[in-house]
C-alpha cells in the first residue's frame, strides 16, 4: 500500500489541523483575525494536551504544505504552497516549458499585479504554513514542559516545523525579493515570522514585523535548518514525506548555493557523501541515485534518491486545477495539456540525443484530427497518475545535492571533483557504450553543470530559483527573465522538436530585464492594506 502519511486523515483530523491555522495577516480584515478557527476545530490547548492530537497537528502542518487553500476555501486543494502550484509557478516563471493555454498566462508573461490569484495565493499559503509551523513549535514546547510528550519528541517535532518554516520563507524570498547576489543580501527581504498568531495580542505583535533584508532572511533560514539538522532523526516511519536530518542538510546546500557560499555548499554536501567518488552514497541514511532516472517518480514514496517530497494520494490531492499530472500531462494521456516542454530545451545541444530521460521522462502527444496531427508536442512525464492524481511533489533529491556540490566545486576551482559529481548524474541517463559518455571534464565545467540542471530537474520547479540566483552573474546569468516561446510559435505537426537538426524556435515573448519591476512579484494588496508594517513596503511600481 502506498505510504500516504497524514493525507488520508478523516474530516475530524482536518478540523484539528485547521484549528491551528491562521492565515497571512493580510488575508482578511483585522476585524476577522479572531474568527479564523473553524467552529468544529479543537481549541489549541486541547490539541497540545494529548500526544495523539499533537501528532495529528504535525500531520496537518504537512497537509497545509501540500494543498493549502484557494480563496480561503480549504476544501479546494490547489497545491499551494509546496504541492503542484509551487512547481508549476516556478516553471512558468522560466523559459524551459511553454504555456499552451490561458491558465498560467499571467505568470508566464509577467503580467501579475497585487491582486493576481497565483502570486496572492502563494503568499497567503506560505504564511499560513509558517504560522502553523510556529503554532506547532509553541505547542510542543509547552507539551514537553507539561510532560505530555518527551523533550526528545518535542525537539524532533520542532525540527520538522523549523524545516518547513525555512523552506517556506525561502520560497517567499525568491519570489518577492531580489536575490542574495544583489548587494550580498542588502535588498529588502520578506517578513520572517517566528511566532504563532492566533490571539489579538499575538496579532498585534506580528503586525510589528517588517520586511528586513534578504541577508537577515537567509541568516534565519540557516538558523532554522541548523536546529533541524541537530534535532531530526536520519530516518522516520515516513522518511521521504517527513523532514529528516538529511533533508535539513540537503536544503542547506541549496540555500548556500543561492548565497554563492561555495565552501559552505561543499561542507554541507560532504555530510551527504559528495566528497567521495562514484558511486556516491550518503553516510546519512544511505541516499544514492536510483539506477534509472525515472526511479524517483515511478516509486516516489520509496526510493533511495528522494530526500524530501510532498505526499499526495487518491483521496487527497490538488485536483484537476492543481495536480501535477493534470497540469503537465498531455490531453491524450488524460492530462489537461496546459504546459509543454519547450522545444528549445528539448533540442538543446547539451541534451544528448540518446539520453534516456527523453524516453522515460518525456512523452509525445499524438492527437490527430481529420488525419492531421494536432499539437504534436512533448510533455513532461515525471507525473503520470492522471486518474488518481497521486503523484508526489519532489522538493529535493540526492541528484540536486550532487549537482549543487558540482557547481560549488567548479566555482572553487576543483574541476576534478566537480566532474565526478556531474558525470554521476549525467551518465546515469546515458546507455552503456553511448558515444555521448565523456571521460574528461568539459572546458567550461560550471556551464556544463548549469546545463545539466536544466535537463535533470525539468518539471520540478528548479528553473526559477536558478534564474533568480544567477540573474546578476555576468557570465552564467540570464540578466533577467529570458524570452519565451509562446504557443503560436509551435507548429502542430511537432516539427519544432527535432534532435537531429535541433532547430531553434523563435521566442516571441520578449525577455524581462533584471532591473524591470516585474522581475519580482508584488506583495498582495490585502497584505499591504491590512498590515501597518508593510503599508509603505510594496515592491516598487506595483
Amino acid at each position: 500500500m502506498r505510504n500516504t502519511m497524514a493525507y488520508k486523515y478523516n474530516r475530524s483530523m482536518k478540523a484539528v489541523a485547521a484549528g491551528l491555522l491562521v492565515l497571512s495577516l493580510g488575508a482578511v480584515s483585522c476585524s476577522k483575525y479572531t474568527e479564523l478557527s473553524p467552529k468544529n476545530a479543537l481549541p489549541q490547548d486541547a490539541v497540545f494536551s494529548d500526544s495523539s492530537t499533537i501528532e495529528l497537528a504535525a500531520n496537518g502542518m504537512y497537509n497545509t504544505a501540500a494543498l493549502g487553500s484557494y480563496n480561503d476555501d480549504y476544501t479546494l486543494g490547489r497545491g499551494y504552497p509546496f504541492g503542484a502550484a509551487a512547481i508549476e509557478q516556478d516553471e512558468m516563471r522560466g523559459e524551459d516549458m511553454v504555456n499552451l493555454a490561458t491558465f498560467y498566462d499571467i505568470t508566464y508573461k509577467g503580467s501579475y499585479s497585487p491582486t493576481s490569484a497565483n502570486n496572492v495565493q502563494m503568499w497567503v499559503n506560505l504564511y499560513a504554513l509558517i504560522n502553523q509551523a510556529n503554532t506547532l513549535i509553541d505547542g510542543v514546547r509547552k507539551a514537553a514542559a507539561s510532560n505530555v510528550i518527551s523533550q526528545a519528541k518535542a525537539l524532533q517535532l520542532e525540527g520538522e516545523a523549523r524545516f518547513l518554516r525555512a523552506l517556506a520563507h525561502h520560497e517567499a524570498v525568491i519570489h518577492y525579493s531580489r536575490p542574495y547576489a544583489d548587494g550580498a543580501g542588502a535588498q529588502v527581504g520578506i517578513p520572517y515570522r517566528d511566532m504563532p498568531v492566533s490571539t489579538p495580542a499575538e496579532i498585534q505583535e506580528a503586525l510589528k514585523v517588517g520586511r528586513g533584508t534578504v541577508k537577515e532572511d537567509y541568516t534565519k533560514i540557516l538558523a532554522d535548518l541548523d536546529f533541524a539538522e541537530a534535532n531530526l532523526l536520519p530516518t522516520t516511519a515516513n522518511p521521504i514525506s517527513r523532514a529528516t536530518k538529511g533533508a535539513a542538510i540537503a536544503l542547506k546546500t541549496r540555500i548556500k548555493l543561492h548565497m554563492a557560499d561555495w565552501q559552505g555548499v561543499i561542507t554541507e554536501a560532504a555530510k551527504l557523501g559528495a566528497d567521495q567518488s562514484a558511486p556516491f552514497v550518503s553516510p546519512v541514511k544511505g541516499y544514492k541515485l536510483t539506477d534509472s532516472p525515472d526511479g524517483p517518480f515511478t516509486k516516489a514514496d520509496n526510493n533511495t534518491e528522494s530526500i524530501f517530497s510532498i505526499a499526495n494520494s487518491a483521496i487527497t490531492n490538488g485536483g484537476s486545477n492543481g495536480a501535477l499530472a493534470a497540469m503537465f500531462g498531455p490531453s491524450d494521456q488524460k492530462g489537461r495539456g496546459l504546459v509543454a516542454t519547450s522545444p528549445n530545451l528539448y533540442n538543446a545541444s547539451f541534451w544528448a540525443g540518446d539520453d534516456m530521460r527523453r524516453v522515460l521522462l518525456q512523452v509525445k502527444q499524438a492527437t490527430v484530427s481529420g488525419g492531421k496531427p494536432v499539437q504534436n508536442f512533448y510533455f513532461n512525464y515525471k507525473y503520470r497518475d492522471y486518474l488518481n492524481k497521486s503523484d508526489w511533489a519532489p522538493m529535493i533529491r540526492y541528484a540536486e545535492v550532487l549537482l549543487n556540490a558540482a557547481e560549488a566545486y567548479a566555482r572553487a576551482g576543483n574541476i576534478v571533483q566537480s566532474f565526478k559529481l556531474y558525470n554521476a548524474v549525467r551518465n546515469r541517463s546515458l546507455p552503456e557504450g553511448s558515444p555521448n559518455r565523456i571521460t574528461t571534464a568539459p572546458l567550461d565545467m560550471i556551464q556544463a553543470v548549469l546545463d545539466e540542471r536544466r535537463v535533470e530537474f525539468a518539471g520540478e520547479g528548479r528553473r526559477w530559483p536558478d534564474i533568480t540566483r544567477l540573474a546578476l552573474d555576468a557570465k552564467y546569468g540570464t540578466g533577467g527573465i529570458p524570452a519565451k516561446v509562446i504557443v503560436d510559435d509551435l507548429k502542430d505537426d511537432g516539427s519544432n522538436y527535432n534532435t537531429v537538426t535541433r532547430p531553434v524556435t523563435p521566442s516571441s515573448y520578449g525577455s524581462i530585464k533584471y532591473a524591470d519591476y516585474r522581475f519580482i512579484w508584488p506583495l498582495p494588496a490585502t497584505e499591504i492594506s491590512a498590515n501597518p508594517a508593510l503599508k509603505n513596503a510594496q515592491n516598487p511600481q506595483y
